[in-house]
């Protein structure tokens, strides 16, 4: 039972009462409750029991009252249903064994049934919303564009050579692949609304490695595929990338209502460019292991900024929290932000 819309409601551009905050991956490694269960257990292991993963989920919202929970899990979680054989490893990060290398790998890549090949991801977002949250919970996958990168590369890469390279290489293969992907993501996704999920982020990581040119030719148009899929689910759906600034317009053009900002590009700068729609963003992480005074003034401008315009507004970092953050500072940083924006908009 959602008792706090706040996040909604910013996301649809609606008035509010105070700025509302959550954090990428707000759930995991900052969090000794969750360091102690990472001794015991993976990350498929513990998203494959839905009562602990649907605890770790639920956790930072009872530690630091932020307005939104984000269902904890990986964009490679849905992979192994279609036939791509990964493994997160840890130091490095996902690990693919058969890499895509032609058309023929595409075409053995199979469908996803969500209800039967990732039944514990649905089970867990049906224990949250029914019975553990008064916050909504956002659903979450990866974009095609990603998780072509791991499946080409075969892993996490610096200059995603080898997927570029196939993209201009191989546009046929390319576009199948990208094809697949989108109709994964799609039932994917519609598959979290059903079940619960109020909100949609996708995560398009690591698309700000392509330039515009080549992201509205080989990308968006699946982009714009798979938000229109999702449109009549009714739920917010937010994009989000990291040192993808130069495609913010790109996004803000796509059938979506949150456009997520990293740190390299300001609220006010993404307004005078003409964006219009609700954004989201966008401190550096790395503030946050600063002086308080100093995360206060830069948390300050990052507010006036989004309160300084029409258009909705959500607090959150311009990427992930990271193991070396405190809890406290979070819990102190959400109070601030709820105390300083009601101030500001009273």
């Amino acid at each position: 039972m959602i008792k706090n819309d706040t996040f909604l409601r910013a996301c649809r551009g609606e008035a509010t009462e105070y700025v509302p905050v959550w954090y990428m991956r707000q759930a995991g490694r900052s969090q000794p409750e969750y360091r102690a269960l990472k001794e015991k257990y993976s990350l498929f292991e513990i998203t494959h029991q839905p009562e602990l993963c649907a605890y770790v989920t639920r956790l930072p919202v009872e530690q630091y009252n932020v307005d939104a929970a984000i269902l904890y899990k990986d964009i490679m979680s849905p992979l192994p249903a279609i036939g791509v054989d990964v493994d997160i490893k840890a130091g490095i990060g996902p690990v693919i064994d058969n890499p895509i290398r032609s058309l023929a790998d595409v075409e053995r890549l199979g469908e996803i049934d969500p209800e039967s090949d990732v039944p514990y991801v649905l089970e867990t977002i049906r224990l949250l919303t029914k019975e553990q949250l008064t916050v909504p919970l956002i659903g979450f996958a990866g974009a095609p564009f990603t998780l072509a990168s791991y499946m080409i590369e075969g892993g996490p890469s610096k200059n995603y050579n080898k997927t570029k390279a196939f993209m201009y290489a191989e546009p046929k293969a390319w576009f199948a692949l990208m094809d697949k992907l989108a109709d994964m993501t799609i039932r994917y996704v519609k598959a979290q609304i059903r079940a619960g999920a109020s909100a949609i982020q996708i995560f398009d990581s690591w698309v700000g490695a392509v330039n515009v040119s080549d992201y509205r030719q080989f990308i968006k148009p699946t982009m714009e595929r798979i938000f229109a899929a999702l449109r009549d689910e009714n739920v917010p759906l937010i994009m989000f990338g990291v040192g993808a600034s130069h495609l913010a317009k790109e996004w803000h053009d796509l059938p979506l209502d949150v456009v997520g900002l990293d740190w390299r590009l300001s609220i006010r700068e993404a307004r005078e460019m003409g964006l219009t729609k609700a954004l989201q963003g966008n401190l550096d992480p790395a503030v946050l292991l600063a002086p308080w005074e100093v995360i206060e003034a830069r948390v300050k401008q990052i507010l006036d900024e989004g309160m300084a315009h029409e258009g909705g507004y959500v607090f959150n970092l311009g990427h992930g929290i990271f193991p070396q953050i405190k809890p406290e500072t979070l819990k102190r940083l959400t109070a601030f932000i709820h105390d300083y924006s009601a101030k500001r908009k009273g």
